[in-house]
């Protein structure tokens, strides 16, 4: 990517890849898949299912991301979800309440102190194989380093991970979520730090398809923080997150039935 690119990150990602809610049953079956294919067959962090559709209990209450190619809309690259607070029963705990019970340092944060309706979990992220196929990627379904910003002499950017976190902090706005959790490779936070998003570890280390730290992230801060660089592609993402809404002509998401 040349220097005059990484100024117009938009219409850089905006070339290659588009983003969406995935809202219809069409479009979470592709999310399902892409899931399937990376977690179960790829990876065997789940066992295969007899449909190729990778779900579990909280998909339910969750909004998912797709992330294709923008020359051929057919071809998947990759998804995301959120998982909100269970609309019935939101003192459920969110997955990594379970996973991190035993090292979440409460007293940095406490999630179940706090409003349910303003937290979320970002979860599932996976990137179909032929998208990340480097070095040392073999056994992870997203992964971030240094390398993906290349060199002051050749920078680059890492569209497909930047664009998924992206699109999530945009649907959480979207459903008034403030506060995002996650389990993340230690060193995230100081990849993200280039981009100028803060990322808190909030306890120890779990062992967790690989280590992992519980951490989290303010929705806001992340938007007011992003450097100028990275915000056309921000606002590329965020209109493609609002196209979605606007196409089904409601302003919040409504849980499938």
């Amino acid at each position: 990517m040349s220097l005059l690119d990484r100024f117009s990150l938009g219409e850089g990602f905006r070339k290659y890849f588009q983003v969406e809610a995935a809202f219809s049953d069409t479009l979470r079956d592709a999310v399902y898949g892409i899931r399937h294919e990376v977690y179960c067959e790829e990876l065997a962090f789940e066992p295969v299912r007899p449909d190729r559709r990778e779900t579990d209990e909280y998909d339910r209450h969750s909004l998912h991301c797709l992330l294709r190619s923008s020359n051929d809309p057919s071809t998947l690259v990759g998804c995301n979800r959120l998982v909100l607070a269970r609309p019935e029963d939101p003192d459920f705990p969110l997955p990594f309440e379970h996973t991190c019970r035993a090292t979440l340092d409460r007293s940095i944060i406490d999630p179940a102190r706090l409003p349910r309706h303003t937290i979320a979990e970002v979860s599932r992220l996976a990137v179909r194989a032929q998208y990340r196929r480097r070095k040392g990627e073999t056994k992870t379904a997203l992964a971030l380093s240094d390398d993906d910003f290349g060199t002051k002499d050749q920078p680059r950017f890492p569209y497909i991970p930047i664009g998924l976190y992206l699109a999530v902090i945009a649907l959480a706005k979207r459903e008034g979520v403030e506060t995002l959790f996650m389990l993340t490779e230690p060193r995230l936070a100081d990849h993200f730090a280039k981009l100028g998003v803060r990322i808190t570890q909030i306890g120890g280390p779990v062992e967790h398809r690989g280590i992992r730290v519980p951490s989290m992230m303010n929705a806001t801060d992340v938007i007011n923080r992003l450097r100028f660089f990275v915000k056309p592609i921000w606002r590329v993402v965020v209109e493609e997150i609002d196209a979605g809404y606007a196409a089904l002509g409601r302003p919040a998401f409504l849980p499938p039935r």
